[in-house]
């Protein structure tokens, strides 16, 4: 393995817990490719839900799901790239940064609207529409004033805020789509070892990007399939 003055060519070293990993040259374009890659496909698959819409319910859950799933791969990428070709720039990198940190918080927000707004659900569910909303608020206020500062609480919170709403959504009595939510969710978890894993596991953070899209892939699929695909008088709402 080639290394020099003690930095693998494809992987920087272990930084200590409060300052920020320093990609490589061939990390830092990995990190772009693995999420530019999903701009368009989130665009298009955001376009054909809207089009099988066939009500206001439908064509509000389709627009708000694909404004967070575009969202996340367009800054995640936006920030990528800021890091990579203008870190000089301090102010506008931190900028980035944080949109990058508070977007996950919408994405997952938005991610729970399809099943929320057109699955009837338990007593619960009509509070917890507006309470994922509530969340992502408190989310992103905390990256505003606390960004990078006590990292370990910051991916509490995005589990958190990614299993609480999944309790509510075991509850469906439709159960169509729920092995599917499993599966994504597994992935997006799987994926957050390698989150924690740069200087450890070459192209770490790459690897997460890839665990993030196989895991919205997943949950996309089963928003097409089971919430718009399906004739009207199969899918089951509580609108």
């Amino acid at each position: 393995m080639k290394e020099t003055r003690g930095v693998f060519w494809f992987m920087n070293n272990r930084v200590p817990p409060n300052k920020r990993y320093q990609p490589t040259e061939y990390e830092h374009a990995a990190n772009c490719a693995t999420h530019a890659l999903w701009i368009i496909p989130s665009l298009l698959g955001s376009s054909v839900l809207h089009f099988q819409s066939e009500d206001q319910w439908e064509r509000l859950s389709a627009w708000v799901y694909g404004a967070g799933l575009s969202s996340l791969f367009i800054i995640s990428t936006l920030f990528h790239t800021v890091a990579w070709k203008k870190s000089h720039l301090r102010s506008v990198e931190h900028c980035f940064h944080m949109c990058d940190r508070m977007v996950i918080y919408f994405f997952i927000a938005a991610s729970y609207a399809p099943w929320l707004n057109l699955r009837e659900l338990g007593p619960w569910g009509c509070h917890m529409r507006w309470l994922v909303w509530v969340m992502a608020s408190f989310g992103t206020t905390y990256v505003f004033f606390f960004h990078e500062r006590y990292k370990i609480t910051e991916l509490i919170c995005y589990t958190v805020m990614g299993v609480f709403p999944a309790l509510v959504i075991l509850s469906m009595p439709e159960q169509s789509g729920l092995c599917e939510l499993l599966v994504g969710g597994a992935c997006y978890c799987l994926g957050m070892v390698f989150f924690k894993s740069d200087g450890i596991v070459p192209f770490a953070h790459a690897i997460w990007h890839l665990f993030v899209a196989m895991g919205a892939s997943v949950h996309y699929y089963a928003i097409w399939k089971y919430l718009y695909a399906q004739p009207p008088n199969q899918v089951q709402t509580s609108r």
